[in-house]
């Protein structure tokens, strides 16, 4: 082969590398507030189409839902009042590792048809529980001193401290622990699986944002830059993703506050209609 050639496969071969590399190892799909991420001792809102990172820890408020998809193409999800840290993400062109703390609240880790096949190692700690993942569908909980994995799909090992791993290979297979105490593998029954399954699940007419969405809200639209601040702030702080679009006009500037990518004009309206009232929002309108 010639040197040309071998040059040109070389040069292919770092282009994809770089591009995975610069691939976010896990971006925000879809949010419905209030939710936030903390990073290095800050609180923001999260937003459709956030990067996270490692160390940051993700916080679901009453009501939310979160949805996050990791560079191997699968989904995390996280239900109300929520927290879940980011240990480890490290994409490579090889292997897909990371490793997953669900602090509180419900979650869900999904992985679709195309990326089943990928090497990955995906380790989720729920409360003392750890689940090893090997291209599966789960759900799990913890909450009130019980921490639940529910198989779904697939196969997972679970383990807990000073106790033999259990491995799930069959769907609705549950494992729970009452009071640090592990309790027999049982098996869920249909009804109450989808139960736990929606308390995951982005809910429609709630307001939630997805990323690409084309509607937005227009929390107020204030003449002067400092209530225009002071109103972001406390939107913000309340856990929804405000943002400030200066607007020039024939009297001068005026700042419009709103909340960006909701998906359908319905969804727009149902966040107009919930935050009305709240916040130091007036008269929400949506666009």
């Amino acid at each position: 082969m010639k040197p040309l050639v071998y040059a040109g496969l070389a040069a292919a071969a770092l282009l994809v590398a770089s591009l995975a590399a610069a691939q976010p190892a896990a971006l925000v799909e879809g949010v419905q507030s209030p939710a936030w991420v903390e990073r290095a001792g800050t609180r923001t809102p999260i937003a459709p189409g956030m990067a996270l990172q490692p160390g940051d820890v993700v916080h679901t408020g009453a009501g939310s839902r979160l949805l996050v998809r990791l560079a191997e193409r699968s989904l995390l999800k996280l239900g109300e009042n929520g927290q879940l840290r980011f240990t480890e993400l490290a994409p490579t062109l090889e292997l897909f590792r990371a490793a997953l703390g669900v602090l509180q609240g419900a979650f869900r880790f999904t992985t679709d048809v195309a990326a089943k096949a990928r090497r990955r190692e995906v380790n989720v700690t729920v409360a003392t529980v750890t689940a090893g993942i090997r291209g599966t569908d789960f759900w799990g909980r913890s909450r009130d001193n019980t921490e639940i994995v529910c198989l779904i799909e697939g196969a997972v090992e679970v383990a807990a401290p000073n106790e033999p791993p259990v491995r799930m290979d069959q769907p609705r297979q549950f494992y729970r622990r009452v009071a640090g105490q592990a309790q027999p593998i049982g098996l869920v029954e249909p009804a109450q699986l989808q139960e736990w399954a929606q308390e995951t699940e982005i809910q429609a007419g709630r307001g939630a944002a997805r990323a690409g969405g084309r509607f937005q809200v227009h929390l107020a639209r204030l003449e002067t830059q400092d209530a225009a601040l002071a109103l972001y702030d406390a939107v913000r702080a309340a856990g929804y993703p405000a943002e400030i679009r200066p607007v020039r006009q024939e009297a001068g500037m005026v700042y419009i506050v709103r909340i960006r990518n909701l998906p359908s004009r319905a969804e727009a309206q149902a966040l107009a209609s919930r935050l009305r009232g709240q916040h130091g929002v007036v008269n929400p309108t949506p666009q």
